[in-house]
Formats: structure tokens, sequence, C-alpha cells
């Protein structure tokens, strides 16, 4: 069971009585009639013939708050588009799947890019932008769901806890964000525990208090991709196209909304999905390059915010790191072994390692280029450039589905 303990400065909803599952989403069902709910989907094709996303859509026929399921496509051929679209005709809610490299967005993307404003490289960040451009073309929904397809312990509670922050009107968030426990036969999530928030702890020990630190700080799976917002949100938040993309939604939820319109909610009591290799050789790939995205993220968001960068503050910076991810390794270690999970600590230690040469990476990469790959546009900003461009999003992605 869930403790009830309030940390941080974001509200946290627990999962304290795990009966009132069905108390909770017949309530939902009738929000959901006045503050209509859409959910993305950001699938590769690959995870159609995976069995986490067969057991996933079999979960969603059994929803009926969901009005309308989105799902952003990303790199497929003519014949893996169809074959995309066949796959989840089976959803009982309107579905439509958002073709990203066919003919008719790739046009949209370029008229969208020949206005000198950024799509981002293509990637779930992009695809999940567009989706909520189609969304948001639709100007009927309250509330949009995202979740990834690759959820092996996937159960129509988990989009239930996650909608019902920001559609139930009594308490009406803007933004809600999901977070659980990733525990096999041992601790998974080593992005989160051993990078970003050592990491975060080691930059509040140098800056002392920062509000946007202290907010980052709050979230108990930071890393999490599972979220639902007011559709206002997807209207003005930029985000970006790499693995900064979870952080990056937090620091433009930071800025765009107050802190009291922000949550969190324990979505599920285990969770488990793929897992990305270390990568310890090759800083192009897996949680190594995640490492570094990552970094560029939080460094480049605290810049906008003020804070100062210099070769002297990052070499304190990774000294810090490196002590503060070690004393947090030893407390995984000793909770590891309180449970009787196994734990490698050999493995943990070369993820700090490897971590430490991402932020090292990463702060050359800001010394050199403090701005960097710019930020995906807001969809504010694509309407006051191409003010029909919610029409000829909506009629290709219409097209595209017949």
């Amino acid at each position: 069971m869930s403790d009830f303990y309030q940390t941080g400065v974001v509200a946290t909803f627990h999962r304290l009585n795990a009966e009132n599952q069905t108390t909770i989403e017949t309530k939902l069902e009738q929000y959901a009639e006045e503050r209509p709910i859409a959910l993305v989907l950001p699938s590769l094709f690959s995870e159609l013939k995976g069995q986490a996303l067969q057991n996933i859509v079999e979960e969603l026929k059994k929803v009926n708050y969901i009005k309308e399921v989105v799902v952003t496509l990303g790199p497929a051929s003519e014949k893996e588009f169809i074959e995309a679209k066949s796959f989840f005709s089976v959803l009982p809610q309107k579905t439509r799947v958002i073709w990203n490299n066919g003919k008719r967005m790739r046009k949209i993307y370029k008229s969208i890019e020949s206005e000198g404003l950024p799509t981002g490289l293509e990637g779930k960040g992009r695809s999940a932008w567009m989706a909520y451009g189609y969304v948001l073309s639709q100007h009927q929904f309250n509330a949009i769901a995202l979740h990834d397809c690759d959820i092996v312990t996937y159960t129509k509670d988990m989009l239930t806890r996650l909608c019902y922050p920001v559609t139930n009107p009594g308490m009406d968030y803007d933004f809600c964000k999901g977070y659980y426990a990733r525990v096999t036969d041992k601790m998974h999530g080593r992005a989160t525990r051993l990078l970003v928030t050592p990491l975060i702890r080691a930059l509040q020990k140098i800056l002392g208090h920062h509000p946007l630190l202290a907010f980052f700080d709050s979230f108990r799976y930071i890393l999490a991709g599972e979220f639902s917002m007011d559709v206002n949100l997807a209207r003005i938040n930029r985000i970006p196209g790499d693995w900064g993309l979870e952080v990056g939604t937090l620091a433009e939820v930071y800025r765009n909304t107050s802190i009291s319109r922000v949550c969190q909610i324990d979505i599920a009591d285990n969770y488990e999905h793929k897992h990305q290799a270390l990568s310890p050789e090759d800083a192009s790939k897996g949680l190594h390059k995640m490492s570094v995205d990552i970094c560029k993220s939080v460094f480049r968001t605290l810049a906008s915010e003020g804070v100062i960068f210099s070769d002297s503050f990052f070499k304190t910076l990774m000294t810090t790191y490196a002590r503060t991810a070690q004393d947090m390794l030893k407390r995984y270690e000793d909770d590891a072994s309180v449970n009787g999970l196994l734990f490698d600590r050999h493995e943990e230690s070369l993820a700090v390692e490897i971590f430490t040469q991402g932020l090292k990476r990463s702060s050359e990469v800001i010394v050199k280029d403090p701005l960097g790959v710019p930020l995906i546009a807001g969809w504010d900003r694509v309407f006051a450039a191409i003010p029909d461009i919610l029409d000829t999003i909506r009629e290709a992605v219409e097209a595209d589905n017949r």
C-alpha cells in the first residue's frame, strides 16, 4: 500500500484504495460527457507486433470515457500505415492514425518549417506534437491524455487514474503526471534513480533553493511518459524533440500554469515496459544518449531562468553529482536488500559512470552553444503564422484515414 505523505510543491495523489476504481471510472464517464478527453498514443510500427500493445488495445475496448483515440505513428511505409489502421480499427472509440511521414503530413511539416518554425527531428516528441495539433483542430476536447505503447503491465485503471484529476471539475488540474514503481526481481528506472534525481539535488547543493529545481524534485518519477493535461497547455507548450521530452514538458508546464494546478498520481502498483540498453561505448544510443539529452534539457531550462553556467561550475557539478549519485546508490542497495531484490553494484556503478560522461558531454555542448536545437514551436505560434493550419491538418488526417 502506498503512503499518504505529501512531499514537494506539487499535489501528490496516492493509491490508497484499490477497490474504488469502479467508482471513479463511473464518475469519470459522467465528467467526460461535458469535458471530452482525447487519448494520444505515440506508436512505432514494430510495437504492433508486441504483446504489450495488443493488451493495451484489449484494455481500451473496455473504456467508455475516451471520445477519440489518436495514434501518432512513427516512421512507416504505406503498407505499414494501412496495417496500423486495421490493427487499431477494433477500438470502439473514434480512432485516427496519423501517418507522420505520409505525403500529406510531410507537406504540412514543410509548410510550417517554411515559416521559420522548428518542427523537431523525427521521433516521439514530434509525433506527439502533431497529434496535439490534430486534437486542437477539432475544437471539442477539454483534455488530452498520453501514454506509451510498450507498457507490459497496462490496465485500464492506469488511464482512469491519469485522467481523473484533470477531468473532475471539482479538482480541475491543468496537468497530471503519472508515477509508479518499476520493479521485477530488481529495481529498474536507472535514468531517474541514478541520473535525474541526483543531478537535481547536486544542482540544489550548488545553487541553493531554486523554484524550478524544487518543482522538478517534487516528482516521484520525473521521466514517466504518462500524463494528462488541459487542452490549452497543448496549445502553448513548446517541447524538445529528443530524450529531453519529459523534462522539457515539465519545464513548459512550470512556465505556463500555476504550480497549484499541477499534480502527480500513483497509477500502478508496478510498471514494466521496454528497457533501454546502457550503451557505454556509444554516446549516440540507449541510456548514454538519453543522459546527454536530458542533461542538456535541464541546463537550457535553467539558463532560461537566469542561471549562469561556466567551465568551473560544470567541474564542480560533475564532482557533486558523482558523490550524490554514489550516496543514493548505497540507499538503493540497502532498499533492495530489505526487499529481497537482486542488486548488481557493479552494473549500477557503471551506470553512474556513464551518466557522468553524459553530463560531461552535455556541459561541453552547453558551453559552446547555449541555445542548441530550438524547441518545437508552440501551436499558438504556428496558428499566428499559418491561420488555416488546423483545417489543413484535420483534412489531411481524415483523408489518410478514409
